[in-house]
């Protein structure tokens, strides 16, 4: 399993979510439509539907590629993951 908290907007229960989900490798993620991610938080709650997952895919594609430097500069660029 992967931890996804090393995607910005992630934190460690939306993480627990999201492999509870059957999604456990950055691949998955990457491959992972917003739609799904965001149905995941919805029906996690209303304290998850703040969330924006947007990004989300994009960053997982570039931590699975081990483009950390990349990725990093992506996340300067982000707020909250969005």
């Amino acid at each position: 399993r992967d931890d996804f908290t090393v995607v910005e907007g992630v934190g460690p229960k939306i993480n627990d979510l999201i492999h509870d989900a059957g999604i456990h490798r950055y691949t998955d993620l990457g491959k992972t439509k917003v739609e799904a991610i965001q149905k995941i938080l919805d029906e996690a709650g209303p304290r998850f539907k703040m969330h924006d997952p947007g990004s989300w895919p994009r960053q997982s594609k570039l931590a699975a590629d081990g483009k950390w430097q990349e990725l990093e500069k992506l996340q300067d660029e982000l707020d909250g993951g969005k």
